[in-house]
């Protein structure tokens, strides 16, 4: 596998002197920049760096659509309804640029690298000024420059798979923020659509990623996320001997007190090595997230995901022998091309076997471009509703005891936010990652205490601080 190739220090610098283009044409006008954000948690990270770079080149950012010179969706292409709510938005604009034409309104992210969506936005969404691929993210700055020196529509999908390093970074406030450590990926699951728009997979050097952490953590953040569509795959094309549970253990080292979470993995290079490590990383939290989308192995087979259900369920085992208290999340796949009640009561006899913390559940959504939007498919869309609602049963049952069992107990939380309810003012996040509403005498975001579980309900614990 080609190591993967760093962004050179003179392009970076090209892009720069963009920024500094750019802030001059703009220093006059205090213009403003509107950005939202569909999709994964990666998609958010990218976000970031736009906004970096935007502020970089003296935009205000506005949370107010109507009074922003500069409108960005970062978009996601993973289901039809992220592409569709995309659209919407977009659609949307048409009056607002006609009211205003001096409005750039731009677009990037998955769905922007697909050709057939460029296709579409050329010639029935005329507002969209500017568009650009996951590829390309780096050099927005020369991209905006184009538009804003009086080229009508720029778009540009193309580049390599490169690894930009340096970018400024804007930042939401708060106790979280996202850590990538590799992009793309090279799994090809029949059903989707990321390695045809995200490339393949490129780790970061961890020297990079070291540095990154230690200035979030100098920055006060208390839980930093490793971002990557399959972070147990880290560092397998940096001809470096080092793998992801090397890279836990090394970033478990910096000092600070904060949390070390990670997404998303795979079963197929999932490995006791991680598990080991996990567990003895006191930084790295005891939560995993490790899809297995269909209990089923001929459908297992069927999605290229290159493991079977015996093995998923003897990975689950020894984490939770390596670390008992361990919190488990995965996602599922119901009704994909193919899947008959037996294969289906296979994916619901693993759930309640494993007794997860958490499912991300999904009813099969075909994407253009991936294998799985060919199969046949025999199952009729009122079957897979059925299923879908017996799996959300069994589950609930499933959280509702897990979740009883935290009744007394005395956990450490982090604050991350502010809660609805005037009798539980804050949310936090347990190690675990499960959802707290918090009441005590002066709390703060950011801060972890101890609290004692006061209630619990189906999605949420309620604490009061010890």
């Amino acid at each position: 596998m080609p190591t993967p190739v760093t962004v050179s220090e003179q392009q970076l610098q090209t892009q720069f002197t963009y920024i500094d283009a750019v802030a001059s044409l703009v220093r006059d006008k205090r213009p403003r920049a509107y950005t939202h954000t569909f999709g994964c948690q990666q998609n958010e990270a990218d976000t970031e760096r736009i906004r970096g770079m935007l502020h970089e080149m003296g935009y205000e950012m506005t949370d107010d659509v109507n009074e922003a010179d500069f409108i960005l969706f970062n978009t996601c292409a993973v289901r039809e309804h992220a592409e569709d709510r995309a659209f919407g938005n977009i659609g949307a604009l048409s009056h607002l640029k006609k009211q205003r034409p001096e409005v750039i309104i731009a677009l990037c992210g998955c769905m922007a690298q697909q050709e057939k969506n460029v296709e579409k936005i050329k010639k029935s969404y005329p507002q969209v000024s500017l568009l650009f691929g996951t590829h390309a993210l780096w050099r927005f700055p020369s991209l905006l420059y184009r538009v804003l020196t009086g080229e009508k529509r720029v778009f540009d999908i193309g580049g390599a798979d490169d690894i930009a390093e340096g970018l400024p970074v804007l930042r939401k406030g708060g106790a979280k923020a996202w850590l990538s450590i590799m992009y793309g990926c090279n799994n090809f699951c029949t059903y989707c659509i990321v390695p045809y728009v995200r490339g393949r997979e490129r780790s970061r050097r961890p020297e990079e990623i070291e540095k990154e952490l230690r200035e979030l953590v100098a920055a006060g953040y208390k839980e930093i996320t490793l971002l990557g569509q399959n972070v147990n795959s880290y560092g397998k094309d940096l001809g470096l001997d080092i793998d992801f549970a090397d890279l836990l253990r090394r970033l478990n080292a910096v000092p600070g007190d904060f949390w070390l979470r990670f997404m998303t993995s795979h079963p197929k290079d999932a490995s006791p090595r991680l598990f080991d490590a996990m567990a003895e990383c006191e930084k790295v939290a005891k939560q995993l997230h490790l899809p297995f989308q269909s209990g089923s192995d001929e459908i297992l087979r069927r999605m290229n995901r290159r493991y079977t259900a015996a093995e998923y369920k003897q990975l689950i085992a020894y984490a939770r022998e390596k670390m008992p208290d361990i919190t488990l999340s995965s996602d599922i796949i119901v009704g994909f091309p193919g899947e008959t009640e037996e294969d289906f009561a296979q994916t619901l006899a693993l759930v309640r076997e494993v007794r997860f913390d958490l499912l991300f559940t999904f009813l099969y959504s075909p994407r253009s471009g991936t294998p799985a939007a060919s199969y046949e498919d025999n199952a009729t869309p009122a079957e897979k509703q059925a299923r879908f609602e017996r799996l959300l049963r069994a589950q609930d049952e499933i959280v509702a005891e897990r979740q009883a069992a935290y009744q007394g107990k005395r956990l450490r939380l982090l604050i991350d936010g502010t809660a609805k309810g005037p009798d539980y003012p804050f949310t936090a996040r347990t190690e675990g990652n499960l959802l707290v509403c918090v009441r005590g005498e002066n709390l703060r975001i950011g801060e972890f205490i101890e609290a004692e579980i006061e209630k619990t309900t189906l999605r949420c614990l309620f604490a009061r601080k010890m």
